[in-house]
């Protein structure tokens, strides 16, 4: 373990305004103090990193952030380089806006991490701010689920060493983070954990989602599930999402007024589907 240092929490930013002041404060509100904080700044010029600077460098809680101010071609590249500074046992990438879900998660993830005798990943729940509501992530990873998707990076802890061989492939610019979660799982056969917890809270809105980037989502989605299953497999699942009304229950899962109810109920069937296993 590197300067013992258990977590590595990154936040890659470019201009992000108040916002990542609010993510620094709510990491350094944690109760677990075994961790620190990568800045990694694309070339800010709103006063934002300075901000934190300003802030906190003559603070004890200072001793926890790291900041890292380069260039960089795109939101997965200033990935890859904060990795390559971190020193935690354990990254998880959050986004400027971000925060953790309560002052707890990370000493409960720690708890959860120790438990299970150190996954390559393990991953928990997600809160949407914007649906308000609690995206519960499926217990299992299998190749359906793999397929269907995985838990957003906001909710994930890589050991570090899941870099240590290949980063993110920028080459996906909306789906990398993706691909390198099935890489990790069909490729490097990652031992993958999920811990029921809610992990962070999400602000919506995030890069991936704008209507031109839903479109090449889509796009790379396919090329990378056809890569890592093949194609018959892939058809197979994409028959049974459209069997099963995927895009009436994506309309349901990201609409503020049937948000809530979806996830129950998918939540419900994640529960009934563990009873049988």
């Amino acid at each position: 373990m590197k300067n013992n240092v258990f977590y590595s929490i990154i936040v890659v930013c470019l201009n992000a305004g108040d916002r990542l002041a609010k993510t620094v404060e709510s990491i350094l509100a944690q109760k677990y103090e075994n961790y620190e904080i990568v800045i990694k700044d694309g070339g800010s010029k709103d006063g934002s990193v300075q901000k934190i600077k300003d802030k906190y460098e003559n603070e004890d809680m200072y001793k926890h952030i790291k900041i890292y101010e380069q260039k960089d071609s795109s939101i997965y590249d200033a990935m890859n380089q904060a990795v390559r500074l971190a020193n935690g046992d354990y990254c998880i990438f959050l986004n400027a806006g971000d925060d953790f879900y309560d002052e707890t998660v990370l000493g409960r993830i720690a708890d959860g991490i120790k438990n299970e005798s150190y996954p390559d990943i393990v991953y928990g729940n997600l809160y949407h701010k914007a649906l308000d509501t609690v995206i519960y992530s499926s217990p299992e990873i299998n190749d359906f689920a793999c397929y269907r998707n995985v838990p957003c990076h906001q909710t994930c802890f890589y050991k570090r060493n899941m870099f240590d061989e290949r980063g993110y492939n920028p080459e996906y610019n909306v789906r990398a983070d993706y691909e390198h979660f099935l890489w990790c799982y069909f490729a490097k056969k990652a031992r993958i954990v999920y811990i029921p917890e809610i992990v962070s809270s999400y602000e919506g809105g995030g890069y991936s989602e704008t209507k031109e980037n839903l479109k090449l989502s889509a796009r790379q989605h396919r090329e990378i599930v056809v890569k890592y299953m093949g194609k018959r497999k892939a058809d197979k699942y994409r028959m049974i999402m459209l069997l099963t009304l995927a895009p009436l229950r994506s309309f349901m899962a990201n609409n503020k007024h049937m948000s809530g109810i979806y996830n129950s109920f998918k939540t419900l069937i994640y529960k009934l589907k563990n009873k049988k296993g």
